[in-house]
């Protein structure tokens, strides 16, 4: 099971799940944790192989990893812990995981906070998945995992998220790192089915207007999805809720506030 953490709130019943992004861990969430749980419920868990969460004997001979394969992993946890609905907050990779979950598990999702939402691939971005592929069995995993965090976050001021993710995902095996980076295989069927699909869950993304791999195209989600809002945090790029944390909080706990009973 993965590794999380819980922190109970003494009268409110409502449940916010944080889902961080490949190569992160649950720590990402650091500047979210203090101001969240005074309102709510919290549970931070580390993906499969990320922070604390150690890979299983069984599966060790598993090289194909899926989205599926891993959304369950985060069902489990919210099973064992009889959360039978949460609001979900997640952050890059993150929110494919939660939007693949409300479509496996529509009734357990409250609603969705998607940070640096990941929901089409533009050529750049299939460009440098296709380098990977060719050279990830061959060239060191932090020289891709660096090359990709520079890319997406090539800014001054995106510097301390760049750091951030490159420290965890010093924390992975090139192993695992190949693992998740599979991935990709099944990942442009599965963003063409989201944003096709409107899952009729409330749902805001909180997108950083430097973000310019991914907020195009969650622009284009919005004003076609009923039930979806996107908020655009200025002097920001892709990891939004570390660049701009009081923006992130004010406008997550503002959303997830209309939609508390």
């Amino acid at each position: 099971m993965l590794n999380y953490s819980i922190y109970r709130h003494p009268e409110n019943t409502n449940w916010v799940t944080f889902v961080h992004g490949a190569g992160g861990s649950s720590s990402i969430w650091f500047k979210q944790v203090r101001e969240f749980r005074r309102h709510y419920n919290v549970l931070l868990l580390d993906l499969r192989g990320h922070g604390k969460s150690k890979l299983a004997f069984k599966d060790a001979f598993n090289f194909k990893y899926t989205f599926d394969f891993i959304t369950d992993d985060i069902v489990e946890v919210i099973d064992k812990e009889n959360i039978a609905k949460s609001h979900f907050v997640g952050i890059s990779l993150g929110t494919i995981l939660i939007r693949n979950l409300a479509e496996k598990h529509p009734t357990r999702v409250q609603s969705m906070i998607m940070g640096g939402a990941i929901m089409k691939l533009n050529l750049r971005s299939q460009v440098l998945m296709k380098l990977g592929v060719v050279f990830k069995s061959v060239v060191p995993y932090m020289f891709l995992y660096k090359l990709f965090a520079f890319i997406i976050m090539p800014k001054k001021n995106h510097k301390q998220s760049r750091l951030l993710f490159a420290n965890e995902a010093k924390k992975l095996y090139q192993k695992e790192f190949i693992r998740w980076f599979r991935l990709t295989s099944e990942i442009n069927p599965l963003l063409r089915f989201f944003r096709d699909k409107d899952i009729k869950i409330p749902t805001l993304y909180v997108m950083g207007e430097e973000d310019y791999l991914f907020l195009p195209s969650i622009e284009k989600i919005v004003s076609i999805h009923e039930f979806s809002n996107l908020f655009v945090v200025k002097n920001s790029g892709h990891v939004v809720n570390v660049e701009q944390p009081e923006v992130f909080n004010k406008e997550s706990l503002s959303f997830l506030n209309e939609f508390s009973v």
